[in-house]
């Protein structure tokens, strides 16, 4: 389906009325909802072609619409986050799966996680280099193993064991990532500490079902030229993805050093659980103020139990969007 700018920035304004830190709070009976980023930072609105805005804005419909599908179907909300993170592993758009970034030994090393909200259970993968899917990696770590994490060769391994087929490097390399490794590479920098154009291209999904569970996921290709064998906060529980049915699910997109020293996705869930904070006071506490006054880049997507959605960042724009029910879908990009 074709969507022309003036369609998409319609959508696009009519439900961003509100400031860009946070969704209005909107709760539902039927409570089924599918919220998506894919990365934060320089995203802005006079920088973006026509086509190349379209491009995105469809691809972000095209994975809201994967989740969605599922919940309609009845089927769970970690589905639907698997579904959905899928659709934007396999673009070369956003910085995982096939679009991850090279790290400084001009490998790519992926990260990933997903979790449970009703179970408590997650599973993550970090540092692995010939994985399609990450995050059907991170859900095998956690219904197949005793572990939440496995790293490298080892996860690699497992991947295996479950009959996934490994890719050959070249099914990763893009083009607009190379030249971003080279022009890191020629600074001797990572990227995201000297380029002009800061993007964490990292992308999440979160859901809530019909049964009324939560849960989230998140899939990355880190930095680019970072060190090899950094791992960031995506594949930690707690910096990076967190979810629990009784608060909320998180995914974050950023500087991951900060949201691991912050622990900010269960920094959000714990503001509401023990000071009983309603979702949206807990996003812009996190965000706003506690990553903000860190030195942190970056965002967060939330979603609470009620269905209450929040995208809030402190940086130019953040891809995102969500689908609630029978609803419209809403897509954006800019700092409204």
């Amino acid at each position: 389906m074709q969507w022309n700018r003036n369609i998409i920035l319609m959508i696009s304004l009519l439900f961003s009325s509100c400031s860009q830190r946070e969704q209005p709070a909107v709760q539902s009976s039927d409570n089924i909802v599918i919220v998506i980023h894919g990365g934060a930072g320089s995203i802005i609105r006079s920088e973006m072609s026509t086509e190349k805005e379209q491009i995105y804005m469809q691809k972000l419909l095209e994975a809201l619409q994967a989740g969605y599908d599922r919940l309609k179907s009845g089927q769970s909300s970690l589905d639907a986050v698997q579904a959905a993170i899928n659709i934007m592993e396999d673009s070369p758009l956003f910085n995982a799966g096939k679009g991850a970034v090279f790290a400084a030994n001009g490998k790519h090393e992926m990260d990933a996680a997903i979790m449970d909200g009703k179970t408590g259970k997650a599973g993550a993968v970090a540092a692995v280099q010939h994985i399609k899917n990450p995050i059907d990696l991170a859900r095998l770590v956690m219904e197949k193993t005793p572990h939440v994490l496995l790293c490298g060769s080892g996860a690699e391994e497992f991947a295996q064991q479950q009959g996934m087929t490994l890719m050959p490097e070249e099914y990763f390399f893009t083009e607009q990532r190379w030249q971003q490794f080279l022009e890191a590479r020629g600074k001797d920098t990572v990227r995201s500490e000297s380029a002009r154009e800061k993007k964490f291209d990292t992308v999440g999904a979160l859901a809530l079902d019909n049964a009324g569970n939560l849960a989230a996921g998140t899939s990355t290709g880190g930095l680019t030229y970072k060190r090899s064998g950094r791992i960031g906060d995506t594949p930690l529980i707690g910096a990076g993805t967190y979810t629990d049915n009784q608060t909320c699910a998180v995914s974050a997109t950023g500087q991951g050093e900060y949201f691991i020293r912050g622990v900010i996705a269960y920094d959000i869930a714990a503001m509401m659980k023990y000071r009983n904070l309603s979702l949206a006071a807990a996003v812009h506490e996190a965000i706003d103020v506690k990553l903000t006054g860190s030195g942190g880049s970056g965002g967060v997507i939330a979603l609470d139990r009620q269905g209450n959605v929040a995208m809030v960042f402190n940086t130019a724009g953040m891809y995102r969007g969500y689908i609630r029910n029978n609803d419209v879908p809403v897509v954006m990009m800019y700092r409204e």
